[in-house]
């Protein structure tokens, strides 16, 4: 297999030449990353046939799982993100974790167990803001050190209720939670082995560090994964590659142009220094020393600069010279995104 092959597979499972139904891409996909939402939601109508405003249906909700970072997923996999090593429905709040070992963690048990069943309550009356949901908490009595710990902007403890299967984040701006629906958790073996199915179905071909990469682990224990899953290997570059027949057929073209999304997939899914997308000269144009994913342009499977929209001002930043003809590819695919208003201005970086 060559890199053009390769990136023609990957591209292919990823949705990205050839689109699928909303929720068959958000789940096999692992869902998105989506601490800046309009990233998430740009990843997965790139990826989506038909797509509509329709995302915010209650079959699509928010919250903390691959990498421990914020995603939007399906409903249906709450049992397989919060699977049984989740502590589903545990009211324990004096177990060490990594939260509560922090020396600047106000809450003792008793005033975590507190707020979060107040918390718990007020959403049984219906969904509210984190606004919300931090008035009712000073109006019991919250102090501001125990509130700077119960809604840290990392977690904190909204992120334990949310990971114990209470709540779960609304797919909006505003920042909303509401109950999440009653759940059986998958055993915590057999749902990492699932997300790592979908993973080399989706995502590959791709090698084990690659994996690693994808899901904040050690290359050991998606070895162990791998063993349980009917993997077909490849190789690219003296490289060993592993996937899982998705059942779509690789396309034979690239894409001339494609505007992903801040921390999509396709950057986020393969160890960044050998991606066949990302050229290591470039490598930070996208990914920037203060953790920020920006999101590419690619210009036939290669990237070759970042874009930033503004309603109709649509500002693409080149990492090379572009040619007539590719300026043209990037004209094309950004009228078809957003319309043939948008004003396109083009920077060197």
């Amino acid at each position: 297999m060559d890199r053009t092959e390769l990136a023609l597979a990957r591209l292919s499972n990823q949705y990205l030449l050839r689109t699928g139904k909303r929720m068959e891409v958000l789940r096999a996909m692992n869902g998105f990353q989506a601490q800046f939402l309009s990233n998430a939601l740009h990843a997965m109508r790139l990826r989506s046939t038909a797509y509509d405003a329709a995302y915010a249906a209650d079959d699509i909700v928010k919250g903390w799982t691959l990498r421990g970072t914020m995603h939007i997923f399906a409903e249906a996999d709450l049992p397989l993100f919060l699977h049984s090593g989740c502590r589903y429905r545990s009211q324990d709040w004096t177990a060490p974790s990594f939260w509560n070992q922090r020396p600047d963690w106000a809450l003792t048990p008793q005033r975590q167990a507190y707020f979060s069943d107040l918390i718990v309550d007020a959403l049984a009356q219906g969904p509210l803001t984190r606004e919300g949901l931090k008035a009712r908490c000073r109006a019991a009595g919250m102090t501001q050190a125990e509130e700077q710990s119960m809604f840290h902007p990392w977690g904190g403890g909204i992120r334990e209720i949310c990971e114990r299967g209470f709540l779960c984040g609304m797919v909006s701006e505003e920042k909303a939670f509401r109950l999440c629906p009653p759940f059986t958790p998958m055993e915590e073996q057999d749902a990492l082995v699932e997300q790592t199915r979908r993973y080399f179905t989706n995502y590959g071909p791709a090698s084990v560090r690659d994996a690693a990469y994808y899901f904040g682990t050690s290359q050991a224990k998606i070895k162990k994964r791998l063993a349980q899953l009917p993997v077909e290997a490849a190789e690219c570059d003296g490289q060993q590659l592993f996937c899982l027949h998705s059942g779509r057929t690789p396309e034979r073209e690239l894409a001339a142009c494609l505007f992903l999304a801040g921390f999509d997939p396709l950057m986020l899914g393969y160890e960044k220094k050998q991606s066949v997308f990302l050229p290591t000269e470039y490598l930070r144009g996208i990914f920037s020393l203060s953790g920020i994913v920006m999101p590419p342009v690619l210009l036939h499977g290669v990237v070759a600069g970042r874009w930033k929209r503004s309603g109709k001002r649509l500002l693409v930043t080149q990492f090379r010279p572009f040619s007539r003809e590719e300026r043209g590819f990037v004209e094309t695919a950004a009228a078809q995104l957003w319309g043939e208003d948008m004003r396109l201005i083009f920077q060197d970086a």
